[in-house]
């Protein structure tokens, strides 16, 4: 009696059943002083629950016991947004999976149609045209004398031997030495390879933004002392290093000695501090794995630009000199997969395994060198969040200051994407010794494509957007200046 919540009689194969899906008990009416009928019978929420477990042929029971054969209810398909699904680890999985047997294909057909194309000693020989000449070594060395010529101005400085305006015409000479004198060697000498004056330019290039990030923030330092002595007041504890004069123990002018000035100089950051954050200990496990990756993925990359992309950039020449648009096209398509997976590669040997190698070395503690730029639902935000280093030093030293200029916030993001476009180009057409304007007009084309991305599209649409331009946007500027160079160097006219 009273077996189900409502306290009515079931005939006897409906208690047989019920008996059975319960495991042979019997649910006594009231099930613990919750009270007959109602939502806070605890027998009554039972049977709900086993009728919204039972399919329709295993007899499914109504709440008033009555069987019950239905089979449909109320939902949607897992693929549609209002599903809520969100477990989707097995078309990742087959996207993985078909990714390698396209790319195991064209691995196959390189080999079978080129053979091994991988010859280690030519890369040594892109470094090197004479064994004894180093130019871009010798350039690599002689930087030095600009950060000694900072450190010394900065002291004069310091101690009030040099005036403000003098300092700040002796900085700016040195800085633009730095970009202008390495440029004259690698046009002038004829003994420097393309690959050689690309690292040069790149170090050359470094140490322009660290010594002009140097420079501002012992300005700041400066000013923060003189503030503070006509207005008689001094520090209370440790202060910022952007403009105050000491942070946990250092203080200004006792930074400006070799010691910290190299070790700023080595630190895989562009924005200088009077005193960075330290690591507790060096990680000999994580230092070692960082090296294998680093050596492993450098390996991989050079192997993969002689054997994938230079096969692929010589057969072009004859599609580009022929002007056949739909062959171009095509091999532009078949240049972006390997052009792509190099620059995927590069970017984890370098922001990854090679600056995680020099900040444990260091001790140094800051890692961040990028952050989720592969979620980027803009071209903005892209560009914000794959370089942390150069990022931060554009908004420290030139995006805010453009900004307490008077200057808009839109004017202020252009001039940040042209100076970059600047650097962009004189990091390829001085090392090939050709100007095209391909690298400057690729970053410039960025601006109308951040608006457009920002504006129209959003979500999965400005992340499919932005992949697009990775990986269509790179292998144009690449056919376009190994067209122009193939031209300038081997059939003889511009």
């Amino acid at each position: 009696m009273g077996e189900r919540g409502n306290g009515q009689a079931q005939p006897p194969q409906h208690r047989r059943r019920g008996a059975a899906a319960t495991g042979g008990t019997r649910q006594p009416r009231g099930g613990g002083g919750g009270g007959g009928g109602g939502g806070g019978d605890p027998a009554a929420a039972e049977t709900e629950r086993r009728f919204s477990r039972k399919g329709a042929g295993e007899g499914a029971e109504t709440p008033d016991g009555a069987a019950d054969f239905r089979c449909h209810r109320l939902q949607d398909s897992l693929l549609s947004s209002a599903s809520g699904y969100s477990n989707y680890r097995g078309i990742l999985n087959w996207c993985v999976v078909m990714l390698v047997l396209s790319n195991a294909r064209l691995f196959l057909e390189n080999l079978i149609k080129y053979g091994i194309l991988v010859d280690p000693i030519q890369v040594i020989s892109l470094f090197l045209k004479d064994p004894y000449s180093w130019p871009s070594l010798c350039l690599v060395i002689g930087s030095n004398m600009f950060i000694l010529a900072a450190l010394h101005i900065e002291k004069k400085l310091a101690v009030g031997s040099l005036s403000e305006r003098s300092g700040t015409v002796l900085h700016t000479l040195n800085l633009l030495t730095i970009l202008c004198f390495p440029a004259w060697v690698v046009l002038a000498v004829t003994s420097i390879t393309p690959v050689g004056a690309v690292l040069a330019l790149g170090i050359h290039t470094i140490l322009f933004l660290k010594l002009f990030s140097f420079k501002d923030v012992n300005r700041w330092c400066r000013d923060k002392r003189q503030a503070k002595a006509v207005h008689t007041r001094s520090a209370s504890g440790p202060q910022k290093a952007n403009g105050d004069v000491a942070l946990n123990g250092a203080s200004y002018p006792a930074n400006l000695n070799c010691k910290d000035m190299y070790y700023f100089v080595f630190a895989p950051t562009l924005c200088y501090e009077l005193d960075f954050p330290r690591s507790p200990r060096i990680r000999k496990r994580f230092l070692l794995r960082r090296l294998f990756e680093m050596l492993f993925f450098l390996q991989l990359m050079v192997g993969l630009i002689q054997q994938w992309m230079v096969p692929t950039i010589q057969n072009s020449m004859k599609t580009f000199r022929d002007m056949d648009c739909s062959r171009i096209i095509e091999r532009l398509l078949k240049l972006a997969v390997p052009n792509h997976l190099i620059w995927l590669l590069f970017f984890y040997w370098f922001f990854h395994s090679t600056l995680n190698v020099i900040a444990e070395v260091m001790q140094f503690g800051d890692r961040e060198f990028y952050r989720d730029w592969w979620n980027s639902e803009s071209v903005t935000y892209f560009w914000q969040n794959w370089n942390i280093p150069v990022h931060k030093w554009c908004l420290r030293h030139f995006y805010k200051p453009m900004i307490k200029w008077g200057i808009g916030k839109w004017t202020a993001q252009v001039a940040v994407f042209l100076v970059s476009a600047f650097f962009h180009e004189y990091l390829v057409s001085i090392p090939l010794k050709m100007f095209r304007p391909w690298a400057f007009m690729g970053m410039a084309a960025q601006i109308p494509l951040a608006w457009f991305v920002g504006r129209f599209l959003r979500g999965n649409y400005g992340n499919a957007a932005v992949w697009i331009s990775l990986i269509i946007g790179q292998p144009i500027a690449v056919l376009m200046y190994v067209h122009d160079y193939y031209v300038l160097n081997h059939e003889g006219s511009p």
